[in-house]
């Protein structure tokens, strides 16, 4: 006997992003979209800045070192 996994992914974020999508479709908040959607972005833009803040020490360093 085999099992079937189905997985629909997107764990929180998704189901946070799809809750916002439909609370503004029905008309239950006023919000702007680029907020609606904001549980895709923000995530994105926290690690955009993780790896920038990265790349500076790592910079730093190399010109301390040198």
């Amino acid at each position: 006997m085999s099992n079937v996994n189905i997985n629909f992914g997107g764990g929180f974020v998704g189901l946070l992003t799809i809750a916002f999508i439909i609370l503004k479709l029905i008309g239950e908040i006023t919000w702007r979209w680029v907020w609606v959607l904001s549980p895709l972005w923000i995530p994105l833009g926290i690690i955009i800045v993780v790896f920038i803040i990265m790349f500076l020490i790592w910079a730093l360093i190399e010109w301390v070192v040198s």
